[in-house]
């Protein structure tokens, strides 16, 4: 049995889930970013067990199948930018049809309907706050960090980050800033 769980988007999100499942007598076969395996169905009482120990973690139990979707596109729009082994060898808008088997018209409408903001936004949102990530972290040049997070140069990464943040990226860099975009929000 398949679960879907929403703002499931780190190891830890894993580890709590996992723990979660042990409390209520449960062992997963597979924990995935979004998804849990299951030998069996949850009873009633395990399902509501489960769920409130979701909430109290900032997590919660998916049970509408577009709710399913539109997380899924999240999770693939994660893993695409964080992943090291993920290099996109085209568009995300092709990368993202093929890994969830749908079209991306589709996935963009029911993504905007769902949560008030284009998928293009998003997708843009994350890049850059993963961009503020490895600025932070001062292990790779401009250039690197274009590389590394999909940009065609240095320059459309600049223009990008300027355009969010309202600032240079050396700007940022020799500044610290803090974290401004919240994107638990989007």
């Amino acid at each position: 049995m398949k679960i879907y769980i929403k703002h499931m988007v780190s190891q830890r999100c894993k580890m709590i889930v996992v723990q979660e499942l042990k409390k209520i007598g449960l062992n997963c076969i597979t924990v995935d970013l979004g998804v849990v395996c299951l030998p069996r169905d949850l009873t009633k009482d395990q399902r509501c067990q489960f769920k409130l120990a979701l909430h109290n973690a900032g997590l919660e139990l998916i049970e509408d199948k577009k709710d399913v979707m539109v997380e899924q596109i999240k999770i693939g729009v994660i893993e695409s930018i964080h992943s090291s082994e993920t290099k996109l060898k085209g568009p995300f808008s092709t990368y993202i049809s093929n890994k969830l088997n749908l079209n991306y018209t589709y996935l963009s409408n029911l993504f905007s309907a769902s949560e008030g903001i284009t998928l293009s936004h998003f997708i843009i949102m994350h890049k850059i706050e993963y961009v503020k990530e490895l600025i932070q972290y001062d292990e790779l040049t401009f250039s690197e960090i274009a590389y590394k997070t999909h940009y065609s140069s240095i320059g459309h990464l600049s223009n990008q980050f300027k355009k969010i943040t309202g600032t240079t990226l050396s700007y940022y860099k020799a500044h610290g800033l803090k974290r401004e975009i919240n994107i638990e929000n989007l």
